[in-house]
C-alpha cells in the first residue's frame, strides 16, 4: 500500500512519451515481420527514443500497486525455445567480465542477499499486460557485489533456453530491478523462468529474461544486443 500517484495513469504518460513517440521501432514491430520502412523509421527514431525513455527512468522508483490489484491469469507465458528444467541444487549464477570479483551464486548464495519485492505491470509489446508480484534480489546488490568496474556499461545476459539480452548500466543498477525467485508470493514456476528471471517496471516484457544462466558486464555493445533486438526490435525497450 502507497499513498503514490495512480500507477495506471502514470504509465499511460509514461507510454505516451515512452512508446508512443517511438512507434518506429516498438509499436510499428507488434511481433511481426519487420518492412523496410518500420526499419527505417526505428533507425531514426530510437536514438530519441532512449535519451527520453533514460531521462524518464532517471526520476526515481516507478509508483507499484497494491497486492489486491495482481492479477495471476493475466501473465501469459511466452517461451522462446521451449522451457529449460535447471536443477536447483547445481544452479549457479555466473557474473563476470568488467568485475572486480567474478562470482558464480548458487541459490543459497542469492537468498542471503537483501530480498525485495516490487508489484508492477509487466507490458508485453504483443499488446497484453498483467499486474505481477516479484521478489528477490536487486541485480545492483549482485553487480555491487560482484565490483562492478567503472568501464562496465553495459550488461549481457544470458539464459539458459539460448535467449540473449543486454542492458545499460543504469536501468541494471535501478532499484527496482530485480533477479526474480519468487512470484506472487511463491516460488517462482518453472514456466516463468525459475530458478531466476529478470523484472522490473521500467522495461518491456522482451527485455525480461527467464531462467538467466549468467551476467557478463561490457564496455560497449556487441554486434549482438538482443535475440529480438536483433530482427528489428528496439533496443533500450523502456517504459
Amino acid at each position: 500500500m502507497n499513498n503514490s500517484p495512480d500507477p495506471r495513469s502514470l504509465l499511460s504518460r509514461r507510454r505516451l512519451l515512452g512508446l508512443g513517440v517511438s512507434g518506429g521501432s516498438s509499436l510499428l514491430l507488434g511481433g511481426c515481420a519487420l518492412n523496410g520502412l518500420s526499419e527505417q523509421v526505428g533507425q531514426i527514431s530510437e536514438p530519441i527514443n532512449e535519451r527520453l525513455e533514460a531521462l524518464l527512468q532517471g526520476r526515481g522508483p516507478v509508483p507499484e500497486f497494491r497486492p489486491d490489484q495482481v492479477d495471476p491469469e493475466a501473465l501469459l507465458i511466452n517461451s522462446f525455445n521451449g522451457t529449460p528444467r535447471l536443477d536447483p541444487g547445481s544452479y549457479r549464477l555466473r557474473v563476470e567480465g568488467l568485475v572486480n570479483r567474478p562470482l558464480q551464486l548458487d541459490l543459497a548464495a542469492l537468498a542471503a542477499l537483501p530480498q525485495q519485492s516490487v508489484t508492477m505491470r509487466h507490458v508485453c509489446v504483443e499488446g497484453w499486460a498483467a499486474i505481477v508480484a516479484w521478489s528477490g534480489v536487486r541485480l545492483a546488490d549482485v553487480l555491487t557485489l560482484a565490483g562492478i568496474s567503472l568501464l562496465g556499461g553495459y550488461v549481457e545476459i544470458e539464459s539458459a533456453d539460448q535467449y540473449f539480452e543486454s542492458w545499460d548500466r543504469a536501468s541494471a543498477l535501478h532499484p527496482q530491478t530485480l533477479l526474480a525467485t519468487a512470484m506472487n508470493g511463491s516460488p517462482l514456476p518453472v514456466e516463468n523462468g525459475a530458478p531466476v528471471r529478470l523484472a522490473t517496471p521500467i522495461k518491456l516484457g522482451y527485455k525480461l529474461s527467464k531462467w538467466v544462466t549468467g551476467l557478463r558486464v561490457v564496455s560497449s555493445l556487441g554486434e549482438r544486443r538482443g535475440t529480438w533486438e536483433d530482427q528489428g526490435y528496439e533496443w533500450f525497450a523502456g517504459l
